[in-house]
């Protein structure tokens, strides 16, 4: 056992023992550990929030395109055509149904009418029967381009133009339509009701594919489906005899 004494710690003034204090040096140093902790502390959180973040644009993206896709396939389903006239002057004619598909590379657009609108208010001098487009519009705020749905709740001589425009979906990189042709076997990247070669016809199935851009960068998010029209002969049960 060691019984040497300790040395005595030095007087300063007054007689006062001096004890030995922090050094500058050991000051710096316990501030960049703290420094260190509280920048990796940080940083995870900061990671976790930005993840977060992510997730939930890609989740909104998700559901987004999703709604998109059934609100297309609902109304899509409910498409018709008619060749109603008036029985007592079959000649005048006060509105034209329509299946149009135009063909635009990655912005198709289709104008069609249906028995798919919705009143919302009483007393409305609507029915069931509405004008309704698909297609993709710039949008001068952001530059960016949007799948929008044009309505129109009165069916006119003029079925691709009209009525309200909403969005459906923001940032969309694509839509495109192909429409299955029974009497050909064929699918067709456009279709026209008007038109000489599917005169008065409707498609058995229509094939929707959007592409929205994700948040940030990536490959666009993609929906596809592939929709079956029910009716798919004109109404004429009220063409006279």
């Amino acid at each position: 056992m060691n019984l040497t004494p300790r040395p005595p710690l030095p007087k300063g003034r007054g007689g006062a023992k001096l004890r030995r204090g922090v050094t500058l040096l050991e000051i710096l140093v316990a501030i960049g550990i703290l420094a260190l902790v509280a920048s990796l502390v940080y940083g995870a959180f900061d990671g976790l929030a930005r993840a977060r973040t992510s997730l939930d644009s890609s989740s909104e993206r998700f559901h987004q395109g999703r709604s998109a896709l059934s609100r297309m396939t609902r109304e899509v389903q409910s498409a018709f055509l008619s060749l109603h006239r008036p029985i007592q002057q079959p000649g005048l004619q006060v509105s034209q149904t329509i299946f149009k598909g135009t063909d635009g590379g990655r912005f198709d657009r289709l104008d069609f009418t249906s028995f798919s609108h919705r009143r919302l208010g009483f007393d409305t001098h609507e029915s069931d029967q509405n004008e309704l487009s698909y297609f993709l519009s710039p949008d001068p705020s952001s530059g960016k381009t949007d799948l929008a749905r044009r309505e129109a709740s009165f069916i006119d001589m003029d079925p691709e133009k009209g009525g309200k425009v909403l969005v459906l979906a923001y940032d969309a990189a694509m839509l495109d339509f192909q429409f299955y042709d029974r009497e050909t076997g064929e699918w067709r990247d456009s279709w026209d009701s008007m038109g000489a070669g599917q005169l008065e016809r409707l498609p058995t199935h229509v094939r929707i594919e959007l592409l929205l851009n994700k948040p940030g960068s990536g490959e666009p998010l993609r929906f596809l489906t592939k929709v079956p029209i029910t009716m798919k002969t004109p109404l004429m049960f009220g063409l006279p005899i």
